[in-house]
């Protein structure tokens, strides 16, 4: 059998995105700082696309000497010939002093805005140790073991290796007991509790020994933390021995300790939330504005271009690359401003479909969803999540995601829909007004929520419950 290859004419049909359309899907999804980070880029890249700069109109300034414009130039010539004197009497005086001083300034005012600008590093938990290392007495044979035992320890302050992983990798072998004697000093070290093996471990080497209550405090560290957690104190009393006031105590005083005592020195950046959409009441009506950021570029296509293609029409590389710039360019705006309407389309339908939660808070908060606003403002479903995402909305009831008010609920008993953060906010109410030293369970939350008219099972109420981060009825019990 012959094999050979050969080309073949074919006909297909095929749905496919322009490039330019997949642009304005990606503007419409950035958030504002990435947005504003891309326009840079691009005022960068194509060369046609410029900043408008409101120009600053300069106003002259006038002299108050009584002197008339109309004087003439031999009075202004006067004028200067008599400073120009007074200034060459004493330039030898003052040249070589005027000239170091302003070079001084110069400098250091360069490296004053240098570091002022310049963001300072944080001290992280691993330098804080090794300076308070370098700064006691400790055995020439224990300094490398110390360094290793600071250098696995995680974030949170804890040991992230063994005793014995730390032993393999020591260029000087030392006893196992040398090595723990390596960890005493380092877990001396500030904070409190740190290069711990454990959480008992941590919370032990926070307390103070000359405290009179130190034996009972470790004690219940050691042997009863978990009936603590549990809030089993009346047991805790008939085992130790103790007056149930004084275990209170003691697990109140439990409760000041920091179980990570590494935390503070995270360096974890916290995002910056601006928001695009405000809300405001205004004359018995909420309006909608989009925010406009001072920092957004806004953007034209230069004028110089334009009318060199105009007396440049020929058809050469350089009038070609300049109008693909120019297309490039009014896509770019077009998108941008296609951003704009869209979000505050959407925005618009999100204040009137959740007046009432805008009026009363969160218990009014409706079940709504992408669909009903893609339905109303006639755009699909993705363009309406697309424009929300990572994007925020200021309203008299705080600054929120704009995909919070799109939420699912169900229905009550007398038809009408609730969502699943007006249940949450209810729940929380409820445990928040209830006998602490009798919590209700959550067999009893679910009664209390059908009571008021709200259909819910039990389940959903643990599942609630642990999302939002609520102890069980035994652990919010209080003696």
């Amino acid at each position: 059998m012959k094999m050979q290859s050969s080309l073949m004419p074919q006909l297909q049909q095929k749905m496919k995105l322009s490039p330019q359309i997949i642009q304005s899907i990606e503007i419409l999804q950035l958030p504002l700082l990435a947005l504003i980070e891309q326009v840079q880029q691009e005022l960068v890249d194509n060369p046609v696309l410029e900043e408008v700069v409101e120009e600053k109109k300069e106003e002259d300034t006038k002299e108050a000497d009584g002197t008339a414009q109309e004087s003439g130039d031999d009075v202004k010539n006067d004028e200067f010939d008599k400073l120009g004197e007074i200034a060459d009497d004493w330039r030898d005086y003052y040249s070589q002093t005027i000239v170091r001083r302003n070079n001084l300034s110069e400098e250091r005012d360069q490296k004053q805005e240098a570091l002022e600008n310049t963001a300072a590093k944080p001290v992280s938990l691993h330098d804080y140790l090794m300076g308070q290392l370098s700064l006691i007495d400790v055995p020439k044979h224990l300094i490398e073991a110390c360094e290793n035992i600071i250098y696995s320890i995680d974030k949170s302050g804890y040991m992230a290796s063994p005793l014995e992983e730390i032993a393999q990798f020591l260029e000087k072998p030392l006893l196992i007991e040398q090595i723990k004697e390596a960890l005493k000093i380092v877990q001396s070290l500030e904070p409190p509790g740190v290069g711990a093996r454990n959480l008992q471990e941590c919370l032990v080497l926070q307390l103070d020994k000359r405290d009179t209550n130190y034996q009972l405090t470790k004690e219940l560290l050691l042997n009863h933390l978990e009936d603590i957690e549990m809030k089993k104190y009346p047991l805790i009393a008939k085992r130790t021995g103790q007056r149930l006031e004084v275990i209170k105590k003691q697990v109140d005083f439990i409760r000041t300790l920091n179980p990570k005592p590494g935390s503070i020195f995270c360096d974890e950046t916290i995002p910056y939330v601006i928001p695009e959409v405000k809300v405001e009441f205004i004359d018995g009506k909420y309006e909608v504005f989009l925010i406009d950021n001072t920092n957004f570029p806004h953007l034209h296509i230069s004028s110089f271009y334009k009318k060199f293609l105009s007396e440049n029409s020929s058809d050469n590389s350089t009038s070609q690359y300049i109008q693909k710039k120019i297309e490039s360019a009014k896509w770019l705006i077009d998108a941008i401003e296609q951003r704009r309407s869209t979000l505050y389309k959407i925005a618009c339908k999100i204040v009137e479909l959740q007046e009432d939660f805008l009026d009363e808070g969160i218990h009014k908060l409706r079940t709504l969803k992408m669909q009903d606003v893609a339905d109303i403002v006639g755009v699909h479903v993705s363009t309406v999540s697309r424009a929300i995402a990572h994007k925020y909305i200021q309203t008299p009831q705080g600054i929120f995601e704009m995909k919070f008010f799109f939420t699912g609920g169900f229905q009550n008993i007398d038809g009408s829909m609730e969502s699943w953060e007006a249940v949450r906010q209810k729940l929380s109410e409820i445990i928040a007004k209830e006998n602490k030293s009798n919590p209700l369970s959550d067999e009893e939350v679910a009664e209390r929520l059908h009571d008021a008219g709200v259909t819910i099972a039990r389940r959903t109420i643990t599942k609630y419950r642990r999302i939002m981060k609520i102890p069980s009825s035994r652990q919010r019990k209080e003696y």
